[in-house]
């Protein structure tokens, strides 16, 4: 866990999943600290975990590619799913540089 936070209430951490930051709810665990490991389930670290055991587990992730399944490029996915969505991917981005442009040329204003 790399900060510790409160949203709307809620304790909340930031953690790294092997250089993928995610928000994550410490309901569960609230005496949890930065530097320490927890498993994480939907969101919510659910148990504490030694550094040589989280190592090891996301060691294990990244070789079988669970992280770069969990946490990769969703456009790099979307292609990689067929032509349909490859379109769809190309569409999408073509929309996002259109909207940055547009952006761009309106703060030049």
């Amino acid at each position: 866990m790399t900060r510790i936070l409160e949203r709307d209430g809620t304790r909340m951490a930031v953690m790294d999943f092997g250089g993928v930051e995610k928000d994550v709810c410490l309901e569960y665990l609230p005496d949890l600290r930065v530097d320490e490991y927890a498993i994480v389930h939907v969101g919510f670290a659910l148990q504490r975990l030694d550094e040589e055991s989280a190592r090891k587990t996301l060691g294990l992730f990244e070789e079988l590619g669970l992280l770069q399944e969990e946490f990769g490029d969703p456009w790099e996915a979307a292609a990689a799913s067929g032509p349909a969505l490859e379109w769809a991917a190309a569409d999408a981005a073509a929309g996002a540089a259109s909207a940055a442009a547009t952006a761009s040329a309106e703060a030049d204003r």
